[in-house]
């Protein structure tokens, strides 16, 4: 009778291939098993020649190759069978609830689970579940003391059902923990309330130093969902675009990739140690500078963080960013900057990450000699006061009619009616209710 038949539990190699990594990767997430190398699929022993060789390749995978690292749930033996040397590999059942080759990280590529006796593409809901399943609430947002005991999250509420998700009034401060053990709010609602005391500063200096500010804007004090989705706009607004129509299809250049900024804006507010301060957005003629506080999360080497893996400081919060389809968990955030502008834009410190993004210099030089103003795509086809509308909006969104009506020097009504125009041209879009909501430019 053969003894060697692949299962749910067994996997047979007849020799060493890379594809290994992927098999460890399959049981690590399933329910564990062993790999036996030296035996053909039907059961055939063949043996393996260069043992230390391979033993060394598996090592290999173990250590450099899996996240997380799964040493402590792997171990191989040599196994003697008809006068020949195999190779077996036992994998148990994880105890992380996910794990993913590193090459391709939290992707379905890279997070397989053993069903029968193949390998199966995890769907991306099935790895959102997992991986979500990692947050633990032990860090330090969840247990530190909100600065106020009085808070409420009416814009919260309002992204999350936009999402189609419900808050229950009842329980929705216990599934988001926004309390610590004592029962006070914590940090991570302070963070997520209506107002609060955190600033979060947009300076444009008008050389290539500090010397002469240009414009400081404060995008803070608020829900940190609306603190980003300022921020976003104010960038949008920034990153001027210059045509070329001597050439077909038409060329266009923008003063940055939005999507490297979008990704090092979003990675400075999940991952900021806002136990020292809030992230800081610095804009010079030159480049744009993000900075964020705290370093490199414990544990993670700077290796890992240009290969993109995923180990967030604040994890509730991400899980919240994830919610709201803000960030993803494939942890191609920080590659997708380097592939466009090199690992030379990070200045990784123990204490802070700067993340400085260059300006193209044929865009600078445009505007350095046509003088070109604020530009999202918005200016063909609107009015005057709709521009002046849109720009005073991107810089304080809070502003209500009256005050812009007093700062452009139109009656109230026009504004309401400029309002009504750009909303149909969906510009922009109110966030809350009409009495106190806000207005959002979302192009």
């Amino acid at each position: 009778m053969n003894p060697y038949i692949e299962s749910e539990t067994l996997e047979l190699k007849e020799k060493y291939t890379d594809t290994i990594t992927k098999e460890i990767v399959s049981f690590l997430n399933g329910a564990g098993g062993s790999i036996i190398i030296g035996v053909k699929d039907n059961g055939t022993v063949v043996g393996v020649d260069k043992v230390d060789e391979v033993l060394r390749k598996i090592s290999d995978i173990i250590t450099t190759k899996i996240e997380p690292n799964p040493q402590d749930e792997i171990s191989s033996e040599l196994k003697f069978d008809d006068g020949k040397t195999l190779i077996v590999t036992h994998i148990n059942k994880g105890r992380h609830h996910i794990y993913c080759q590193k090459k391709f990280g939290f992707s379905s590529t890279g997070c397989t689970i053993r069903i029968g006796t193949t390998c199966k593409e995890m769907t991306p809901e099935q790895i959102k579940i997992r991986y979500e399943k990692k947050f633990i609430d032990n860090e330090y947002m969840l247990k530190k003391k909100s600065n106020s005991s009085d808070l409420s999250f009416r814009e919260l509420k309002i992204y999350y059902s936009e999402k189609n998700y419900h808050l229950d009034d009842k329980s929705f401060e216990t599934n988001l923990n926004l309390r610590n053990e004592a029962g006070e709010y914590n940090l991570l609602a302070e963070l997520l309330s209506d107002k609060n005391n955190i600033p979060f500063i947009f300076v444009k200096f008008q050389g290539e130093n500090k010397a002469s500010i240009s414009q400081r804007s404060d995008y803070g004090y608020g829900c940190i969902l609306t603190t980003y989705g300022k921020t976003k706009n104010r960038l949008q607004a920034e990153n001027i675009c210059i045509s070329d129509t001597t050439v077909r299809p038409r060329k266009d250049t923008y003063l940055f990739d939005f999507d490297c900024v979008n990704e090092a804006i979003l990675n400075a507010l999940v991952h900021n140690d806002w136990t020292i301060t809030e992230p800081q957005i610095s804009m010079f003629h030159d480049r744009l500078d993000i900075l964020s506080h705290g370093g490199l999360p414990g544990g993670m080497t700077k290796e890992q963080f240009f290969d993109g893996i995923s180990r967030p400081r604040n994890a509730t919060l991400m899980r919240i960013f994830l919610n709201m389809g803000l960030t993803e968990h494939t942890g191609h955030g920080i590659p997708t900057i380097v592939e466009k502008y090199g690992k030379d834009v990070f200045e990784i410190e123990s204490n802070y990450i700067r993340c400085t993004i260059p300006f193209e210099q044929e865009v600078i030089e445009q505007i350095d000699n046509k003088n070109v103003g604020l530009n999202v795509g918005l200016n063909v086809g609107l009015n005057k006061t709709e521009k002046k509308v849109i720009e005073l909006l991107i810089e304080n969104p809070n502003l209500t009619s009256i005050e812009l009506s007093e700062k452009i020097g139109v009656t109230k009504r026009t504004i309401e009616r400029t309002f009504r125009s750009l909303q149909e041209k969906k510009i922009i879009e109110r966030i809350g209710s009409k009495r106190d909501g806000n207005w959002i430019v979302v192009r």
